[in-house]
């Protein structure tokens, strides 16, 4: 039965609570995204491993959790938020927790890049946008922004505690603390996420009076998002968006947030320290993709863009001069500028899958959110061979400071849909 307009307008929309636990979802699950950074030296010292093997296991992590988003937003769209997000969440907590018995590089391949990357990349960034297109009509970018600071500061702000327990207790503890707080958070999506507003007989926050639901989608999961894929590559603008994206993936989950750590301790800097540094940056993330998101609903996207990887580049050609055994202003400001564009690239990509493939859009996303994790993992991978042939981080700065160039140009110059095109035809091949 509906439930009565007075009480839509008198109480919180249920959309909201569905919201708040798909946050809490998506930062139970971010904590091993940032864990590795911060077990690698404690790894190396135990077992004598290179950079470039540990890197390895962080590269298959950011591979299949941007390869397996695509196929998860069809899932969702299939059999549900709700069934797709606790398998996913129960995935992040086994291997997270079976890492502790990792006594060589391949066991490590398989539970922190295998088993956690299908699990994080079952629900990744997909379902921020999954969650906005089923429940909000009104402040989807609002909402994307901060779903998407939920997921990327979560990877921040467990870093000092987990820095802090690998000091104290051993890795191996932490990755235990990590698998707790994935599970923990299964009993909340299982009693309050909702997989559509039609479930509790309401319709999307913000919905007009004549709005009708889509009709749901049917059929094999894989093959929906293989075909919205066929369609989506003809139009230059998916390429233009996976290019930018796969430089955003790049320039911060591949490089900062796989290497920071790792190179601040290069030059004298406590791994403690560093990683609260990181924090800093998640928390300045909340405040960036949450303003990205409600800029999103006001301005150009593609301009937003421009200047996100602008700024970016920026802040990646002065890095390498900022790096010291202590802490000074330089290196704050850099954080506090990172932080605000980490992730704020997010929203006005959403917006842009939304405006230019229509109903198409969130699997599209999931395909561009897929070249994202191609550019975090070939980064992560490709810096951990700089360092170990050169010694140092410097080129794998520079060289991501100019790809921001690139992706800055590639945005600005992103066509507009045609007027009425993605609600009447979808994705086209015009």
């Amino acid at each position: 039965m509906a439930t009565p307009p007075s009480l839509r307008t008198r109480h919180l929309h249920p959309a909201w609570i569905v919201a708040a636990v798909a946050f809490l979802a998506l930062v139970g699950a971010a904590g091993f995204r940032a864990a590795p950074s911060v077990l690698m030296l404690p790894l190396q010292e135990e077992f004598g491993w290179s950079r470039t093997e540990l890197s390895l296991a962080v590269t298959v992590n950011l591979l299949l959790f941007g390869l397996t988003a695509p196929f998860a937003a069809a899932l969702m769209a299939r059999f549900g938020m709700r069934a797709v997000t606790t398998a996913a969440l129960l995935l992040v907590a086994a291997g997270a927790a079976v890492s502790v018995f990792a006594t060589a590089p391949w066991m490590l391949v398989l539970t922190w890049g295998v088993m956690i990357g299908l699990g994080t990349g079952s629900m990744a960034l997909v379902f921020a946008a999954t969650v906005a297109d089923q429940w909000f009509v009104r402040s989807r970018g609002l909402v994307v922004g901060v779903l998407t600071a939920g997921s990327a500061t979560g990877q921040l702000a467990f870093l000092p505690f987990i820095a802090l327990l690998v000091e104290r207790d051993g890795w191996r503890a932490a990755s235990l603390l990590v698998a707790l707080g994935a599970f923990a958070v299964v009993p909340l999506v299982l009693i309050w996420l909702r997989n559509r507003p039609a479930e509790l007989g309401i319709t999307p926050y913000g919905a007009p009076a004549d709005w009708s639901p889509p009709a749901p989608r049917t059929g094999n999961p894989a093959r929906i998002a293989l075909g919205t894929l066929a369609r989506a590559a003809k139009k230059r603008t998916f390429w233009a968006l996976v290019a930018g994206f796969a430089i955003c993936g790049a320039t911060t989950n591949g490089l900062v947030g796989t290497h920071f750590i790792p190179s601040a301790h290069d030059h004298g800097m406590p791994e403690t320290t560093a990683a609260g540094l990181l924090a800093v940056v998640g928390v300045f993330d909340i405040v960036g993709t949450i303003a990205s998101g409600w800029l999103t609903d006001r301005v150009n996207p593609r301009i937003l863009l421009a200047v996100y990887y602008a700024g970016r580049g920026l802040g990646l050609l002065v890095l390498p001069f900022l790096l010291s055994e202590a802490v000074h202003p330089p290196i704050i400001v850099f954080v506090v500028i990172y932080g605000l564009d980490w992730v704020a690239t997010v929203p006005p990509t959403v917006a842009l899958c939304r405006e230019v493939f229509g109903p198409d859009g969130p699997v599209v996303f999931g395909w561009v959110f897929a070249a994202h994790q191609v550019g975090a993992a070939i980064a992560a991978t490709v810096a951990g061979v700089v360092r170990d042939s050169t010694g140092e981080y410097t080129l794998a700065w520079f060289g991501a400071a100019g790809l921001c160039v690139v992706a800055a140009v590639v945005s600005v110059s992103i066509r507009r849909a045609r007027a009425g095109e993605p609600a009447a035809r979808g994705v086209g091949s015009a």
